[in-house]
């Protein structure tokens, strides 16, 4: 990877909806070595793929709350993380190392939309000891585009 496509990336970053003409001209190639040059990045799979940034309040998903889950036993990691995959409402999931297992982002519409999500599905997936809730106030740094 060379400056130029750094360049094409720190531009997709900013702005994933330009057409490849577009790109060309504000990284300095012609249009057809940098569709190349992006078709590579995306076949390396350095590119992995394209999508629109949806505000979720304005879709009523305004509530926001950073889970900390504490398992009680390592043989449940792969039941737990299936049951996460199926929860429409769960953003994000990190595992960690230390304490706790996990990090996860759940969005709903409120507290209530929360706390039946929590206590009917979040706390009974397999190998549930503790669940942490933090609610977010305020997004401070949000979908920040990666250092090129």
């Amino acid at each position: 990877m060379d400056a130029i496509d750094r360049k094409i990336l720190a531009v997709l970053q900013e702005d994933g909806r330009l057409t490849v003409t577009e790109l060309a001209q504000r990284v300095g190639l012609s249009a057809a070595p940098c569709h190349r040059r992006l078709r590579e990045l995306e076949r390396a799979g350095v590119i992995r793929g394209y999508r629109a940034v949806v505000d979720g309040a304005a879709v009523g998903h305004g509530f926001e709350v950073l889970l900390s889950v504490t398992m009680d036993r390592e043989e449940s990691v792969a039941g737990f993380e299936a049951g996460l995959a199926e929860i429409a409402e769960v953003v994000q999931a990190e595992r960690l190392f230390g304490e706790p297992d996990y990090f996860v982002r759940v969005v709903t519409a409120d507290i209530a939309a929360f706390q039946k999500l929590r206590d009917e599905r979040l706390a009974r997936l397999p190998g549930v000891q503790r669940l942490t809730s933090t609610i977010v106030m305020k997004k401070v740094v949000d979908n920040r585009p990666l250092p090129t």
